[in-house]
Order: C-alpha cells, then structure tokens, then sequence
C-alpha cells in the first residue's frame, strides 16, 4: 500500500494507542517476547524507532538516514549500518511488531517509509500492573486474613519449593520469605527479567545476579520502611543490572559506556 508523504500529525489516525504510556506498555511486551529474535545493533536500531514514535504514538515517518545519523551523533561516531537498520524493519515485519507503508511524493516518487507499531496480540496484564498482580495474589492470605482463614490451608514452608528454583537462591530467600509460593514468585520474576533481557541461557549469570539482587532488597527492607512490593522492586533491581550488563558489553563493542538509551 502506498500513501502520499506529509507532515506526522497527518498520520495521527494510524495510530493503534490512545497515549504513549499504552504505547510503552505494549513495546514493553514486544520486546519481553521478541528480543531475542535481534542482534545489539538491530535493538539500538528498534529502540530508536521507538523513540522516533513518540510524538503520535506507535507512529513513524523519519528517514532512515535521519534515524542512523542520531545513533550515530548519539554514540560519538560509532552507530548502526543501513543494512542493520534494514534488517531489522523486515525481523519487526515478520514478528508484527510493525506494519510498514510506503509513501509517495505527489510526482509519484518513493519516499520515506510509514512505520505503524501494532499492539502487542495478547491479553496479558502489562510489566508493571502484572507485578501488582503477582504480588497482590501472594499477600492474598495476608490481606483477607480474617474472611478466608478457615477455607484455606496453612502455607508451606521452603521444604516444598520446585525444583526449578536453584538451591543457593532458595537458601538466601527463605531467611526472609519463609513460603515456598513466596520464595517461587521471586525465582518467577527472575525468570521473567532473564528472559527480557535475552540472558535466559545464562544459568550461571542469572543465579549470581538474582542473589545479588535480593540482598540489595533485604538491605533496602532493613534501611527504610517504604518498599511496598518487595517483589516488584526486587524485579526493578535485577533488571537495572542486567540493563547495564547490555551497556558494559556494547561498551565492548566500541560504544561509550556512560551513554544509555531510553525509549
């Protein structure tokens, strides 16, 4: 389908989200799935299409060159090639993260393409309010106590935690969290954080982050009395580190270190 080039706010009704913060929600998902579908420069490339989708949300019609010469300004020099750039519109495509339209000058000519992002085809709670969820559901016993103390069962303690959840991981968390569900809902999250940031495989990695991780929550339970969802905040740690594992190992790759990407 080709559609006749103009200025972004004429393509406002392509636009599948009624605000960037539900937009965010569903890249988020995207890319929860997806990631690890792209290599470190097709990411820089998609979340930078993401940033470019801001203004009409999930809605894009820069130019390519546009695009890699702000990566390029942005990492001093060292961006992303066409080809990666390219590359990485046709994963996108394939996936159905986004949906592409080219655009025509009046005289008939190609030229910049539309990009439309799609929302994510699920009816999975977004990042945040599913980790209200998770952490609502295992105070459940907690806070309605008084109503439903006779129609359940005592918890279990750690002795009943899967065998998934690694020995050292429950060893460290039943100090603090005695339940077996408890102690779960944390590896759970674990698993969830690994896996978004494509680490999954990383069993050795995964377990020394995720301890390092909860003992940054326990000392943060001990210092202040404002942490309303440990696991929730546990999972926002544990992420931050393996975001900036991403960094030291794009540094790696020629990238400035002190540099991050938002989106």
């Amino acid at each position: 389908m080709q559609i006749k080039s103009g200025n972004i706010e004429e393509f406002k009704h392509y636009s599948q989200f009624s605000s960037l913060k539900e937009f965010n929600h569903h890249t988020e998902m995207w890319l929860s799935e997806h990631k690890h579908h792209f290599c470190k420069g097709e990411l820089v490339g998609l979340k930078r299409l993401i940033r470019y989708s801001a203004k009409i949300p999930g809605v894009c019609n820069a130019k390519i060159g546009t695009i890699l010469k702000s990566i390029h300004e942005e990492f001093r020099g060292n961006g992303i090639s066409r080809s990666t750039f390219k590359r990485m519109v046709l994963k996108a495509k394939a996936i159905g993260i986004i949906t592409v339209y080219e655009t025509e000058r009046k005289n008939g000519s190609q030229t910049s393409n539309l990009y439309v992002y799609n929302r994510f085809p699920s009816n999975e709670l977004p990042i945040k309010e599913k980790l209200d969820h998770q952490y609502k559901t295992n105070n459940l016993s907690k806070t309605n106590k008084k109503d439903i103390n006779k129609r359940i069962e005592e918890p279990l303690d750690e002795t009943y935690t899967s065998d998934r959840v690694p020995n050292p991981f429950v060893q460290l968390v039943k100090s603090f969290f005695t339940e077996a569900k408890t102690i779960e809902e944390f590896w759970k999250m674990t698993k969830i954080a690994a896996y978004r940031n494509n680490r999954e495989k990383e069993e050795d990695k995964v377990l020394e982050y995720s301890i390092h991780s909860f003992k940054q929550l326990i000392l943060k339970l001990k210092s202040t009395k404002k942490v309303n969802k440990p696991i929730a905040y546990y999972y926002g740690i544990l992420n931050r580190k393996f975001e900036n594992l991403y960094f030291e190992e794009l540094f790696d790759m020629g990238f400035p270190a002190e540099r991050t990407l938002s989106w």
